[in-house]
């Protein structure tokens, strides 16, 4: 049965979870049967993954989602860039340790903050069930996360819990409410940080990226724009990992999608934004997002990297451009401007996304995601992999993602 959740004038479809079965432990001999169907010889596949093409770029956006994740544990939320540079130089170039009585004061470079602590839950869950179970993954949000918060900021794995995770908390435990009730109405990228996950698992099929990526924002983010964005951008990671460029052109192609029923967003235009033929009728607006301008922001901010009319000089002065705070309308132009100018230079873009200040680490990962999509995991530096904890298991899993992402009977 589906269930239909109104988001302002919006239905969207989404499928009731399945059951639960027995969470199985990770491992390259006990794949789900959806991905062993597909994956031969697994352990030769692991090791060639650089030739696999969008099994490479997808485990690329997940880690360098993670990298960004960590890289902005220690100079997260400096809004004063002076502060920021006499505690850190003028120029940070890869995981620092936070200062005491800042945010994540405690945690050691290169460790996650509760942002990387669920993506990573959600990566496991997928890897594990060899698809997006929204069952386990809440599951795992109830019995690994949830006990461990109080609904306060400054508390909980990672040292801060965000707004959107505080609420949900609220209502799952406090007000004991079902995971159909828990969407908030902060207006940040939480969700978009971690549906990433999502975004490479099924960047082959683009209506299942909108359908779980709008499914997984809803759980902690009810709010329909913040959903559009967060829906949008996944869509755009998975055109990347389907060997896309983040450049003046990619709309187009996210167009001709929402065009044919892929993408469910409500437009009017004719091909290239003309006007809709006289007499046309009106799209159909059922289960669908109000407006397509999410998915024409992106082909914008490549335009802006890319004219050589329009400088940002240094590049991290995007921060300033597009705005330093936390809200995805800030976040997303930014990180899509870093993704296009820096889109084969993961170092260049994760740094100047975190040498811009403010919410840094959402820039970070979320630029990280898109330009590690480009380059795939073959193309991040090495010295990113080396710093971060736990990178064996966590590129272990992203590998075994993109094997799934690669497999069309997945």
């Amino acid at each position: 049965m589906n269930a239909e959740v109104r988001i302002g004038h919006m239905d969207l479809k989404i499928a009731d979870p399945p059951r639960s079965t027995a969470t199985r432990p990770l491992s390259l001999d006990n794949l789900p049967a959806e991905a062993e169907a597909c994956a031969g010889d697994r352990h030769t596949r692991i090791m060639n993954v650089n030739s696999m093409g969008i099994s490479d770029r997808a485990a690329g956006a997940v880690m360098g989602a993670l990298i960004g994740d960590a890289l902005g544990v220690g100079p997260h939320w400096y809004y004063d860039l002076d502060e920021q540079h006499r505690d850190y130089g003028d120029w940070i170039t890869g995981y620092t340790e936070p200062r005491p009585h800042r945010y994540h004061a405690g945690l050691k470079a290169g460790q996650p903050s509760q942002a990387g602590i669920i993506t990573a839950m959600l990566l496991r869950s997928t890897v594990e069930k060899g698809h997006y179970d929204e069952e386990d993954f809440c599951r795992r949000l109830d019995e690994e996360l949830f006990p461990q918060l109080d609904g306060t900021p400054r508390n909980g794995p990672g040292g801060y819990t965000s707004q959107s995770i505080r609420e949900a908390w609220s209502r799952r435990v406090r007000e004991k409410k079902s995971w159909k009730e828990t969407g908030g109405h902060a207006d940040t990228t939480e969700a978009a940080e971690r549906a990433l996950v999502l975004a490479a698992r099924y960047a082959a099929t683009p209506a299942k990226v909108a359908e779980t990526a709008s499914a997984n924002c809803l759980l902690t983010q009810s709010d329909e724009a913040v959903v559009a964005m967060t829906t949008a951008y996944c869509c755009v990671l998975a055109l990347l990992v389907r060997g896309a460029k983040l450049d003046p052109f990619l709309s187009d192609k996210l167009m001709k999608l929402v065009k044919s029923g892929e993408l469910p967003f409500h437009a009017v235009t004719s091909g290239k934004l003309q006007p809709p033929e006289p007499g046309g009728p009106d799209p159909p607006r059922a289960g669908r997002f109000s407006s397509p301008d999410a998915l024409l922001t992106p082909s914008y901010m490549a335009e802006a990297a890319l004219d050589p009319g329009i400088r940002i000089e240094p590049a991290w002065k995007v921060s300033i451009v597009y705005g330093m705070p936390c809200a995805v309308y800030h976040q997303l132009p930014a990180a899509y401007y870093l993704a296009a100018r820096f889109a084969d230079d993961f170092e260049s873009a994760v740094l100047h996304a975190l040498n811009g200040g403010g919410q840094n680490q959402a820039r970070c990962i979320l630029t990280g995601a898109l330009v590690g999509a480009q380059v795939g995991l073959s193309g991040i530096p090495q010295r990113f992999l080396d710093g971060l904890e736990n990178a064996s298991e966590l590129t272990v899993l992203a590998r075994l993602l993109g094997e799934q992402a690669g497999c069309p009977k997945s």
